[in-house]
């Protein structure tokens, strides 16, 4: 190109980014004052959608509540009933099995056959097998879909929890809720559209890292907001002490101007962001305190979840996790960190239950109830399964890490209930019978919130990324 022609483009270029630049901050003023200046904000969505707004296909589900039992429990003493585990306990495990598999702590070790630590019973009128442990979600039998061949790539915790929230063991991609925000918006005024809570209780409590709810390369206003579910909800997001919702707002105005001027001479996509994640947090001074007070909860409903007051419990969280959806937040991620069963198995699984089991049936009743089930997805499980083979810790048995086979189940949002999907062999070692991946659950989940998984892409450094990266098949045969 010769010299002139660079010229007259460049020039173009800058007459057009300025034009631009001034409409963006003639149009970015006018949309920050009247936010700041009407008191309740009527009419607006807390976030816009980042996707061009228009789904694939009619969705059945509006929202997603992920309840990660983080540490990977135990699909052998959970929902997958294995007799003939038990005929074989104390043998060595065939080497025809674990020849050249992935093997965690127990690498160099004798494998051995250890039998079901806890008994199954039938429940409901589709009599799905379900552990003892876990009497109320075996109450609900009838509204969950148990897929017991899931399997993972990744055999240690932090890869496993990053591959089941962005599809792929690279870290610093998208996570699922970042996805489904990016593509539906908020329907929520003062509050994000994604939502974290972590609860512990169990044997260790297990580590996240809050890169595995991170936004990754969609912009960061997606990113998911940990709430506590204690103490203040969310740090830092009340006015010190003197400053006055009035204040409050003249220094929000400030900083929006700043930012403005700033977006003008980068063009810097983050500093719009950033404006936009002041004026949300300006709400949420509202939206957060209204939200985590129960004290408007009828007594049969705390009962139903075992939990009184901002207690940092689970039972708290998924109450939390009703009232989050009630308010149009579209992803709701709760994590209870205490099921990484090494040793001590049969107390760690019974105390993990005792915290989560009733809960859980509670989310899912309540929401049925309320005539909302039907159209939010609940997915329940871990990052990864526990190896059939026994790990022995001064005679305290329990479980390794295990990629190959797990289980999980998912309800409402137009999955069919009172089913099971899939199966493992006969030792619960391998996933052999519709082989589930968490592409394939990822595909699944986006279907029913109306989004094709393979044209749900965004462009980052000239690649077309998606959740499901380059694998992922819809599971249709749990869809209603």
């Amino acid at each position: 190109m010769r010299l002139e022609h660079c010229d007259e483009t460049n020039e173009r270029l800058s007459n057009r980014r300025s034009f631009l630049g001034r409409a963006s901050l003639g149009l970015g003023a006018a949309g920050l004052t009247s936010l700041l200046k009407a008191d309740e904000f009527p009419g607006k969505r807390g976030v816009p959608p980042g996707f061009d707004g228009v789904l694939h296909h009619a969705p059945t589900a509006k929202r997603v509540i992920f309840l990660c039992m983080a540490g990977g429990p135990s699909h052998l003493e959970s929902f997958d009933e294995k007799p003939k585990l038990a005929e074989m306990h104390g043998k060595p495990m065939p080497a025809s099995v674990t020849q050249g598999q992935p093997i965690a702590q127990l690498q160099g070790q004798k494998l051995v056959c250890q039998a079901p630590l806890l008994k199954f019973k039938r429940w409901g009128k589709s009599g799905q097998p379900i552990s003892e442990v876990f009497p109320q979600i075996g109450s609900v039998a009838d509204e969950i879909c148990v897929v017991r061949s899931l399997h993972t790539d990744q055999i240690n915790h932090d890869p496993a929890h990053t591959v089941m929230n962005t599809g792929t063991p690279i870290s610093g991609r998208p996570s699922m809720g970042s996805w489904a925000t990016y593509g539906l918006g908020s329907e929520s005024e003062n509050l994000p559209g994604f939502v974290v809570l972590t609860s512990i209780g169990g044997r260790n409590p297990q580590p996240i890292a809050v890169r595995q709810w991170s936004s990754g390369f969609l912009p960061g206003r997606y990113q998911g907001v940990p709430f506590q579910s204690s103490g203040d909800a969310v740090h830092y997001v009340g006015n010190p002490r003197g400053v006055n919702r009035a204040r409050q707002q003249d220094v929000l105005e400030t900083l929006a101007d700043l930012n403005r001027l700033r977006e003008q001479q980068t063009t810097d996509p983050e500093i719009a962001t950033r404006i936009s994640q002041y004026e949300l947090a300006f709400r949420m001074q509202r939206g957060v305190p209204e939200l985590m007070d129960i004290a408007d909860e009828p007594k049969h409903v705390l009962d139903m979840y075992g939990t009184a007051a901002a207690d940092g419990s689970y039972a708290y969280n998924c109450l939390l996790a009703r009232r989050l959806a009630e308010r149009g937040v579209r992803f709701i991620h709760l994590y209870h960190r205490g099921w990484d069963h090494h040793n001590d198995l049969t107390r760690y699984m019974k105390m993990c239950a005792g915290l989560c089991d009733r809960p859980t049936a509670a989310l899912i009743r309540d929401l049925k109830q309320r005539d909302m089930l039907k159209d939010t997805l609940i997915v329940w499980g871990g990052e990864f399964g526990r190896t059939p083979m026994a790990q022995s810790n001064k005679g305290r048995v329990g479980r390794d890490h295990h990629m190959r086979a797990f289980s999980m189940f998912l309800c409402g949002g137009g999955i069919k209930g009172g089913m099971n999907y899939g199966a493992t062999d006969e030792l619960g070692y391998h996933a052999v019978e519709n082989i589930v991946h968490i592409n394939d659950l990822h595909a699944t989940m986006l279907h029913t919130l109306g989004f094709d998984h393979k044209r749900f892409t965004h462009r980052f450094q000239g690649r077309d990324f998606r959740l499901t990266d380059i694998g992922g098949k819809v599971v249709k045969d749990i869809l209603t």
